[in-house]
């Protein structure tokens, strides 16, 4: 019982605002918490026959991909040279990585900000990426290290034996070992940076650049007084995330149990 009451608070807000989607700013105005009579499909059709939406949704696709790809690679990378060898400041560096966990973005914002700023990348999406990536390498390299030290030596020394270089034995047999990690980080990553709000706020001031979260912020803006397309715009921003996030659940679940048990 108590489960079911916790995931209707979670859901609860989420259907009402993609239901709220569906109603007149009468309607809203009038039963707040009823439901849409008759349904109306103008404010979902007006805001996907606008550009504004999909010019956000394509600057969030192509920040949330490359970040994707850059904590993946970046993070194996590193993950594989602290799991499978010994040199003075392993443990440190991975005390490094493990305190980035607890260091948050808001913290460093300002500096960042100055960083981006002097690199002249304000106002571009490589500008929100790159610090993204750097933000995204601890969690990944946490959860791949126990990947990759659970993948037994015998296996390594019988592809010294046959040759194979400690490259090829990466690309061989610890990246396709490292599958279930690679997806999870992966994930997170790719939702992390969709849903990220702060660092683009603050490193984007041309509406060209804006992701979703800054652009449902700017829609609110703008149609204050359309609560219902507001709604109807807020819900198409969530939906990919939401989806995606739904359809790989078990494997970030997969992935997790994996490096508790490395």
């Amino acid at each position: 019982m108590a489960v079911l009451l916790v995931i209707g608070l979670m859901l609860g807000p989420v259907i009402y605002i993609i239901i709220g989607g569906f109603r007149t700013n009468s309607q809203i105005t009038t039963d707040p918490a009823g439901l849409p009579d008759p349904w109306v499909l103008g404010n979902y059709t007006d805001v996907l026959t606008g550009d504004v939406f999909w010019r956000q949704f394509g600057n969030s696709t192509i920040a949330a991909v490359i970040t994707t790809a850059g904590v993946v690679a970046l993070g194996v990378m590193a993950s594989y040279v602290l799991a499978r060898y010994s040199f003075r400041g392993r443990g440190a560096m991975y005390a490094l990585f493990a305190a980035g966990l607890m260091f948050p973005a808001t913290v460093a914002i300002t500096p960042l900000y100055l960083l981006v700023k002097n690199l002249g990348l304000v106002n571009t999406l490589p500008g929100v990426i790159l610090p993204q990536i750097a933000f995204g390498l601890p969690t990944t390299i946490i959860i791949l290290v126990p990947f990759l030290r659970a993948i037994p030596k015998e296996i390594e020394e019988a592809a010294a034996i046959d040759r194979c270089s400690r490259l090829g034995f990466f690309w061989r047999m610890v990246l396709p070992l490292s599958v279930p990690g690679l997806i999870t980080v992966g994930i997170l990553a790719f939702v992390g940076s969709w849903n990220s709000y702060l660092l683009p706020l603050f490193i984007l001031n041309d509406q060209e650049t804006f992701t979703l979260p800054l652009g449902v912020q700017n829609f609110s803006s703008q149609y204050s007084v359309d609560t219902a397309k507001v709604l109807a715009f807020t819900s198409l921003s969530m939906i990919p995330a939401l989806v995606f996030f739904s359809l790989f659940e078990r494997r970030i679940v997969g992935g997790l149990t994996g490096a508790v048990k490395g």
